[in-house]
């Protein structure tokens, strides 16, 4: 059975997931570890990792027997692209909004 792909923003959509995220911004955590700020089962939290994982979000590296989770930049890229395409947006709004401005200022 072929795994859905699922967009960075289907992925951040979940709030467990994005919580997961924010962890790992603190540490590289096991999955047990990270299961214990959940109130869900470990396979559950295991789920959303592997989410993760799919999407670039975090690699797991083992460790023994242990797997710890650190984030990944790759998969922050597709949101990076469509923050920074509104970010262009916006600014050249406000340019011209700054154009109009001190034009009607110059003209007084």
């Amino acid at each position: 059975m072929a795994t859905p792909t699922l967009d960075a923003f289907q992925v951040i959509a979940d709030p467990s997931r994005r919580q997961i995220l924010y962890l790992l911004t603190k540490d590289s955590y096991n999955i047990s570890n990270l299961a214990e700020n959940f109130e869900m089962s470990r396979p559950a939290v295991s789920k959303h990792i592997g989410i993760l994982e799919t999407a670039g979000f975090i690699t797991i590296k083992s460790i023994g027997r242990e797997r710890f989770c650190t984030l990944n930049q790759d998969g922050f890229t597709e949101l990076r692209n469509w923050i920074d395409h509104f970010d262009e947006f916006w600014n050249i709004k406000l340019k011209n909004l700054d154009t109009i401005l001190k034009g009607k200022k110059n003209s007084n």
